[in-house]
C-alpha cells in the first residue's frame, strides 16, 4: 500500500484571507471511537504540516517526525513515544528554508529509518540519517531540485530494491514532477523531470496496471478547472500520459490503497476546497471508475486505515479552520464509505496520521494543528465512547473556590457488558460517577468533575478508567487555571 499527500502551497494563506462556511456532517457510530489523550508541542512558534510515523529508536515504540512550516528556525522535529500515547519533549534537526513535507525510509540500508524532507523554499530535498536511537545526522548529500518543493513521497521507480523519491515542485508557473533516484548509501542521482501539462498540486503513488512499474495519480486545480491525471510509469523514473477524469477543488493529497477488497489500487482525494473526498476505484488497467464524492469540511489531509477492526479500509480526514478536527468514514467494504464521524479538536487541523501509539493494537490518530504548532493525539477508545471528546477545561477559578461542575457521558457501544475495575482522579479536582463496577450493552453513565484550586496558575489532572475494553487505562484529561 502507498500512501502520498500533499496539502498545497496554494491554499496556505493567511487565516484571515480564508472565507469558509462550514457545514459539518455529525453523526454517531459504534465503533471506533476518540478522545484527545494530549497534545505536544512540536517546534514552538512554528505551524507543523506534515507527520512521519515511525520507530526511530527500535524500542518497539511508534515515534513521529514532525515537519513545520513557519516561523523562525524550522525544520523536522523528532517526538519519541513511550508507549502509553504520549510523547517525549521534541528535538528539532535543521531542514531547509520552510520545510513542507516528511518521509521515513531507510535509504542506506542500514536497518535504521532515514528522514526525506521537501523544503517549499529551498532548491533540495534534506536528508536526515538515522542512527538507530532516534537521533539524526545531516545526509551526505542534499538532492538538488529544479525549483523549490512541497511535497516528497518515497517509492521504487526502477525496481532495483533501492528506495527513490518523487518530489513536486510547484512555483505557481510551473508544477514539475521529480523523480531522484537512490544510490543504496542515502545519496541519490540527478533528478529526472516531468513537467505535464496539466496542473499538479497532489500526487498517489501505485501500480495501477500491474505491470510491475510504478505509476502516479496527480490532481490539480487551475481556475475553475479540476482534473485527476494518470502517469504510467516507464520503470526508469519517466512517465507516459493516462487517462483523466474530472476532479475536486485544490486537492490537498492522495491517498492509494484497495478499498473494495478486488485487490486493485484504487484513489481517496482530499479536496481542501471543495468539501469532499473523491474516491475513485481501479478497474486493474491503468483506468479509474468516475469519481464518488463525500462530503467532509475542507479536509486538508485524507489517511487511510481500519480504525473499527472489522478489516475493512476506512477514510481519515483532517478538517482545516472551523469547528477543526478530525472525520472518520468507515467503509462498507466495498469502496463506499459512511457518513464522518466528527471529533473536535485543536484550531486548523492541516495533517492526520495513523498508528498504533499505545500498544493496544488499535489505530490512533496523531494530528497536527497549523495554528497552535502542535501534535495532538486522539486514542482510539474502541467500543467505549465518550461525549464530549475533548478534555475537561474549566479554564479560570479563584483559589480556595470550587467550580461549577463538568460531566462527561461514557457509552457501552459494545455487544457485551462494560466492566470497571476502578475510576481515579488526580490533581485539584473532585469526581462523581453513576457508572458503577459494570455498563449494559448500549447503557450510558456519567463522570463530573470540579476544580478547587490550591494554587494560582496551571493545573492538570486526569481521570483514569481501568475497565474491560481495552488493555490500556482509559483516561479523560482535566485542565484549569488557578487565580
Amino acid at each position: 500500500m502507498f500512501t502520498s499527500s500533499l496539502f498545497s502551497s496554494r491554499s496556505l494563506r493567511p487565516r484571515s484571507s480564508w472565507i469558509l462556511v462550514c457545514a459539518l456532517l455529525l453523526s454517531v457510530h459504534a465503533a471506533g471511537q476518540f478522545e484527545v489523550r494530549g497534545t505536544f508541542l512540536a517546534q514552538y512558534g512554528s505551524s507543523p504540516l506534515s507527520i512521519a510515523v515511525g520507530d526511530f529508536n527500535h524500542d518497539g515504540i511508534l515515534d513521529l517526525a514532525v515537519v513545520s512550516y513557519c516561523c523562525g528556525p524550522t525544520g523536522v522535529s523528532i517526538l519519541l513515544g513511550r508507549g502509553d500515547g504520549t510523547f517525549e519533549p521534541s528535538i528539532t534537526y535543521p531542514a531547509g528554508d520552510q520545510p513542507f513535507s516528511v518521509v521515513a525510509a531507510d535509504f542506506n540500508h542500514d536497518g535504521n529509518l532515514d528522514l526525506a524532507v521537501a523544503n517549499s523554499l529551498s532548491n533540495y530535498v534534506s536528508i536526515l540519517l538515522g542512527n538507530g536511537d532516534g537521533t539524526f545526522r545531516p545526509g551526505p548529500q542534499n538532492p538538488p531540485l529544479v525549483q523549490p518543493a512541497v511535497f516528497v513521497a518515497v517509492g521504487d521507480f526502477n525496481a532495483d530494491g533501492i528506495p527513490d523519491l518523487v518530489t513536486i515542485e510547484d512555483n505557481g508557473y510551473c508544477h514539475c514532477i521529480s523523480v531522484l533516484l537512490g544510490n543504496g548509501d542515502g545519496t541519490f542521482q540527478d533528478a529526472i523531470v516531468t513537467q505535464p501539462s496539466f496542473v499538479v498540486q497532489a500526487i498517489g503513488i501505485g501500480d495501477f496496471n500491474h505491470d510491475g512499474k510504478l505509476d502516479l495519480a496527480t490532481a490539480g486545480t487551475f481556475g475553475f478547472s479540476s482534473s485527476v491525471n494518470i502517469l504510467l510509469g516507464n520503470g526508469d523514473g519517466t512517465f507516459q500520459y493516462g487517462a483523466s477524469y474530472p476532479g475536486g477543488t485544490l486537492p490537498a493529497n492522495i491517498a492509494v490503497t484497495d478499498l473494495n477488497g478486488d485487490h486493485r489500487p484504487d484513489l481517496a482525494i482530499s479536496n481542501s476546497e471543495g468539501g469532499s473526498i473523491s474516491v475513485l476505484l481501479g478497474d486493474g488497467d491503468g483506468t479509474f471508475q468516475p469519481p464518488v464524492d463525500y462530503p467532509t469540511a475542507f479536509p486538508s489531509w485524507v489517511a487511510v486505515g481500519d480504525v473499527n477492526g472489522d478489516h475493512i479500509p476506512d477514510l481519515i480526514a483532517a478538517n482545516f479552520d472551523f469547528s477543526s478536527g478530525v472525520s472518520v468514514l468507515l467503509g462498507n467494504g466495498d469502496g463506499t464509505f459512511r457518513p464522518g464521524v466528527f471529533y473536535a479538536g485543536g484550531i486548523e487541523t492541516s495533517y492526520v496520521a495513523l498508528g498504533d501509539f499505545n500498544g493496544d493494537r488499535q489505530a490512533d490518530l496523531a494530528a497536527a494543528d497549523y495554528l497552535y504548532g502542535t501534535v495532538r493525539i486522539m486514542l482510539n477508545t474502541g467500543i467505549v465512547s465518550f461525549l464530549p471528546t475533548e478534555p475537561m477545561n474549566f479554564k479560570k477559578q479563584m483559589v480556595g473556590t470550587t467550580s461549577k461542575r463538568k460531566s462527561v457521558t461514557l457509552t457501552n457501544a459494545g455487544a457485551i457488558e462494560l466492566k470497571i475495575a476502578s475510576m481515579k482522579v488526580t490533581g485539584a479536582f473532585s469526581m462523581t460517577s453513576t457508572c458503577g463496577k459494570t455498563v449494559a450493552p448500549g447503557a450510558s453513565c456519567t463522570i463530573t468533575a470540579t476544580f478547587t484550586p490550591t494554587r494560582k496558575g496551571e493545573a492538570l489532572g486526569t481521570v483514569t478508567i481501568i475497565d474491560s475494553a481495552s488493555t490500556r487505562p482509559q483516561v479523560i484529561e482535566l485542565m484549569g487555571t488557578g487565580t
